[in-house]
Order: C-alpha cells, then structure tokens, then sequence
C-alpha cells in the first residue's frame, strides 16, 4: 500500500500535489466543523460517567459498611446475653459459698460481666449511631446518583442526536479525506499531519487572503507570492510553517463543493 502510494505520490506535479492537500484540508475542516458541533457534549458525558462510577463505588462502599455494623450489633447482643447468663448463674452460686473469700471472688466475676454488658451496650448505642449515620448518607448518594443519571441520559441522548444528524456526511468526508491521503506521498502527508496537530484550528494548508496568509494573517511579500501562484514548489509560510496555496489554486473546478 504505501509503495503504491509513493508511486502515485511521485507521479503528481507539484500543482497536483497542492490541489491534495488543499482538497485534504477542506475535507478535514468540514469534519473538524463537525466535532465542533457536539461542543464538550463527549467530554460532558465522560465526566458524569466517571462521577456515576464514583458514586456507585462509594455506594457499595457504605452498603457493605453498613452490613458490618448490624452484624457487629448482633454479635454484642450476643454477647451480653452470654454475659447476663454468666452473672445469673454466678448469683446463683453465691447462695451455696462457705466463706467470705468465695463470697467476694464470685462478686468480683460479678462485676466483670455487669461492665462488659455496659460497655457492650455502648458500643451497641455507637454502631447504632453509625449505621443511622450511613443510611443517611447512603440515601444522600442515592439521589445524587439518580440526578446525575438523569443528566447522563439527557447529554447521551443530545450527544447520539447530533451524531445521528451528522453521521453520514461525516463517514462521507472521512472516505473522502481517506482516499485524497492515499494520493499524497508519506513524508508530505506526515507533515500535514504535524501541522494540524500544532495548528489551533487545526489548518494546515492556507489560502493567501488580502496578500496575507489565511491561517496567521501575516503579510506574504510580492514576490512570494508570485511563487505561490505558480504552483512550481510547495512553499510554508515563514511565520506559522502552514503550507500556502493561492486562491485560484484552492477554489477552482476541481477543488471540493461546498
């Protein structure tokens, strides 16, 4: 493919070529006008995908938290229930002590279980708190996450219209660009490509407008563009590096129909 390219590349005279790269700009310009039609609409619609993807990791960050701190709960029910049952049957054995060492021994074991179920409800009253405090937070995350879904759906919808609306003239204008570059040769056509690239608006093959170059609006001497005009070599502009073509050049019978 690219030594066919070069082939046909070689054959073009330099008018031929000018008329390519002109042809090849046009078709890039309508396409770049295109894009411009959808705005930040693509860049909207990423940015709320992130931030929808954000939410609903934070949402199943506080479920799962949420799930810890009930089962936490349970367990410290658990355990003062086991607690209440050893302070019932250490009672119990009080009744049948023989002395006051025993008496007190068994009243100290007493104690431990009676503050563990103190500490145990407490931190029972804590997670309780903390739970409370995730719903609402949960249910914060949920209708946040509903309003930007809302939003996603409006943007896509507007995004997919604009594309619908434009999508055959742009697969037309990519063929288009697609099959003009295959007539240019490589090392020409990676300097276009590098010139877009660099260019604000994306030009890189400039009309002379008012004696000017249609891309910087710098001044292009007389006799510069009498070299222009006569399609005898590819000549840049000395201030910006765009490739120029003249008027006659650029909007002739065969340049692209607008």
């Amino acid at each position: 493919m690219a030594k066919k390219q070069a082939e046909v590349a070689s054959e073009q005279t330099v008018e031929q070529k000018l008329m390519s790269l002109f042809q090849l700009q046009e078709a890039d310009s309508k396409i770049d006008e295109i894009k411009r039609l959808r705005g930040e609409l693509p860049l909207e619609v990423k940015d709320l995908e992130d931030e929808l993807a954000g939410l609903e990791t934070r949402i199943a960050k506080i479920q799962d938290e949420i799930t810890q701190k009930e089962k936490d709960i349970v367990t410290k029910k658990e355990e003062i229930k086991d607690a209440q049952e050893q302070v019932k049957r250490y009672e119990e054995q009080q009744m049948d002590v023989r002395n006051n060492r025993e008496f007190d021994a068994i009243a100290k074991e007493i104690e431990f279980q009676k503050l563990n179920i103190e500490l145990f409800e407490k931190r029972i009253r804590e997670y309780t708190r903390d739970v409370e405090n995730r719903k609402e937070q949960l249910e914060t995350a949920n209708a946040k996450h509903a309003d930007r879904k809302l939003d996603l759906d409006a943007k896509e919808t507007e995004l997919n219209t604009i594309i619908n609306e434009t999508k055959a003239e742009e697969d037309h204008l990519k063929a288009e660009s697609e099959n003009i570059s295959r007539a240019i040769d490589e090392r020409l056509l990676n300097a276009y490509s590098r010139l877009r690239k660099n260019a604000r608006n994306g030009v890189a093959v400039a009309t002379v407008e008012r004696d000017a170059c249609g891309g910087c609006f710098n001044k292009i001497p007389p006799q510069r563009q009498l070299d222009i005009k006569s399609h005898k070599k590819i000549i840049v502009c000395e201030y910006c590096g765009r490739i120029l073509v003249d008027k006659e050049l650029a909007f002739g019978e065969n340049a692209i129909a607008e």
